[in-house]
């Protein structure tokens, strides 16, 4: 039987094995696998790296955000050899994923980026699009994939699960890549930490920059700012926590095709805020902004009417935007919109009227359930036909009409679906009857408030193509099932968390035969 051994003896030994004159390029392959798991166990317990900051003597704008640049020894040819391998495996990459690839080496090293995230800026910017066969999302999808089965980035959580939602840069890698974009003066990015140095002043410097990166903790872009510069195809706030935009900056930027002014961050204890809204009342310059992204910003308690400008807009996150009470109706008229997400905006208390006329979604997440009958309902989303993940939140003063939840069955195309409680404790919204979509595949309650299983959740009558299930949160007892008849699930990821009333079953694969991973409260099988 073969002996456990830590990663670093591994790799030692791999070192070793080197110094005796085995064939190194035999073992780079062995050595690449070592790292890559190397980097994998450190994120468990790294978690999320905080931004190193110090002030900016120079500007007197605050903190700045430095970037750490990993220091690689050459003296060994096998870390020379390593090095190879994965510029061999960037080589090998198409173009576009070339782009996509470049683009994380904005982030600081050891920083947990989500892959949603992610991939809504590559949309945003055109480094994926739509095809014949595959949406533009899917087009992220295969990208993302790419890279992590290059081990080019490097799969963040539970080791076990088969679903990857975070990930890292492999720290070599962002090395290579910005010894390489450095080496060859092509740098695509000005950071705003430069811009508003005095040494970087001359236009000439940063005129083939097509991102302009927010580094500093306080920013400030006003009518003055950069006055020369109208060129910027994107925005992306990578460290600030205070931000002042001017709405005379604003009107200058015709070019831009990505916002993204909301938060990246892992942690949803990064605090955003802006000082003023007013940078949002005339759009109409914003012909070709495709994304744009206020999440998490606080301070935002409603959309102007000028939304309705952003007539190329496609992704729309206001997520976690905790101020947010009401969206205007001129949302509606955003035909190009296929991304909105108003989910975790607590204060939101109904959906815009014709919201059923956003007939390119594909994604809406945060559909509140209204508090009265005039109120966008679920029946009116069975007109977009193009939707594929769906999220819905039930308030404290929710109304809900009688098998309006059945129609989501008339949800052809849905592959997802959320539904979270935001009070488990009305005994209103226990025996809601809910007919699941026929294709779903992943289905996530959350704070389910009935402690009985309802027979649309039971494991013999959940939808035959379900690979996910999640029930986080709630008074759920147990998962019961259909005595005497055949279980035929499909589900092969269960999680089953924070449901303290929740009795464990002794074996699990009786009611999900399919099962491949499980965690259940503390248990992880």
């Amino acid at each position: 039987m073969e002996k456990d051994v830590s990663v670093d003896e591994k790799v030692e030994g791999l070192k070793l094995r080197a110094e005796e004159n085995v064939k190194r390029e035999e073992l780079v392959e062995e050595v690449v696998e070592a790292i890559s798991k190397k980097i994998k166990e450190s994120t468990k317990k790294l978690g999320v790296t905080e931004i190193e900051t110090k002030a900016n003597e120079s500007s007197g704008q605050g903190k700045t955000v430095h970037y750490p640049i990993l220091s690689l020894s050459r003296d060994h040819k096998d870390v020379e050899l390593v090095l190879k391998r994965f510029q061999a495996s960037y080589d090998a990459l198409n173009p576009h994923s070339k782009v996509c690839c470049l683009s994380l080496s904005i982030f600081p090293e050891n920083v947990v980026i989500k892959k949603r995230h992610i991939i809504y800026w590559w949309i945003g910017e055109g480094f994926v699009k739509q095809s014949a066969e595959k949406t533009a999302e899917e087009e992220g999808e295969y990208v993302f994939e790419e890279l992590l089965n290059s081990n080019l980035i490097v799969a963040h959580g539970m080791v076990r699960c088969p679903i990857v939602n975070k990930f890292k840069v492999n720290p070599w890698i962002r090395h290579m890549l910005v010894s390489s974009v450095l080496g060859e003066n092509k740098q695509p990015f000005g950071f705003y930490s430069q811009i508003i140095t005095p040494s970087h002043h001359n236009h000439a410097d940063h005129a083939d920059h097509a991102c302009l990166v927010l580094d500093q903790q306080k920013v400030q872009v006003s009518g003055e700012f950069d006055l020369k510069s109208d060129h910027w195809r994107s925005v992306y706030n990578l460290g600030a926590k205070y931000l002042t935009i001017e709405p005379e900056w604003m009107a200058k930027m015709k070019k831009l095709v990505v916002l993204q002014l909301g938060r990246w961050q892992e942690s949803p204890s990064h605090h955003i805020e802006v000082t003023s809204t007013e940078f949002m009342r005339d759009f109409k310059a914003q012909k070709h902004l495709k994304y744009l992204s206020l999440r998490g910003i606080s301070r935002i308690s409603s959309l102007p009417p000028s939304i309705a400008q952003l007539v190329s807009l496609q992704i729309l996150d206001l997520k976690a935007c905790h101020n947010l009470e009401t969206l205007p109706t001129e949302i509606t008229a955003l035909k190009k919109l296929t991304h909105l997400d108003v989910s975790q905006c607590y204060l939101l208390e109904r959906m815009p009227k014709g919201i059923e006329k956003l007939i390119e979604l594909q994604v809406l997440k945060g559909f509140a359930v209204g508090n009265s009958n005039k109120t966008p309902r679920i029946s009116d989303l069975v007109n977009l036909k193009k939707l594929k993940r769906l999220s819905i939140h039930i308030g404290s003063e929710a109304v809900i009409q009688d098998k309006e939840f059945e129609r989501l069955r008339d949800l052809l195309e849905v592959k997802c679906l959320k539904i979270s409680w935001g009070v488990s404790s009305n005994a209103n919204y226990k025996d809601i009857d809910i007919s699941l979509p026929p294709g779903l595949e992943k289905l996530n309650l959350e704070g389910f408030p009935s402690e009985k299983t309802p027979n649309w959740l039971k494991p013999n009558t959940l939808p035959h193509g379900l690979k996910r299930l999640y029930i986080i949160g709630g008074k759920l007892t147990s998962i019961e099932y259909e005595k005497n008849s055949t279980i035929n699930c499909t589900v092969e990821v269960l999680r089953l968390k924070y449901l303290k009333h929740l009795q464990y079953h002794e074996n699990w694969k009786e009611l999900f035969p399919s099962l491949k991973y499980a965690e259940v409260n503390k248990f992880i099988f």
